[in-house]
């Protein structure tokens, strides 16, 4: 059975940048912030994985937005008994829900350090987040 212990946690980017822009008295913009994530064993240590979860919001010509947001959390674990690629889905799945709560926390300390009303993320099951982690995703941008 897959054990892992967070050994830590760091910022590796926290970025926030007003883009210059007319708004109009009572404009709605639409923010869906964009997740990735990606997870590494350490070369000197297989036991030592190393995940990498980021939120990014970012303005284009087609969906302007009146900010740029990025936060790149690192999250250390110490895990045993992967040995299967069910035990690597498992601990990605289980990462992410560790991890997303301290990166919902980060993007509102950050919006809100930045004198706009914070953005606060949904509170959702971080196995969620991306489609291949959800329940019957058939790896063909389909669920099921």
């Amino acid at each position: 059975m897959i054990d892992y212990t967070l050994r830590g946690i760091n910022a590796d980017e926290l970025s926030f940048k007003v883009n210059p822009m007319q708004v109009q008295p009572n404009q709605k913009f639409e923010i869906k912030p964009f997740f990735s994530r990606r997870i590494q064993t350490a070369k000197e240590n297989p036991k030592v994985n190393i995940v990498i979860l980021e939120c990014k919001i970012e303005s284009t010509e087609e969906a302007p937005k009146p900010f740029n947001l990025v936060v790149r959390l690192v999250g250390v674990f110490e895990v045993n008994n992967m040995t299967t690629d069910e035990d690597r889905r498992i601990f990605a799945l289980n990462a992410t829900e560790t991890l997303y709560p301290y990166l919902r926390s980060t993007v509102s300390s950050l919006t809100a350090a930045s004198f706009i009303n914070p953005l606060n993320l949904p509170v959702i099951s971080g196995a969620t987040l991306f489609p291949e982690d959800r329940e019957g995703f058939t790896g063909n941008g389909q669920d099921n």
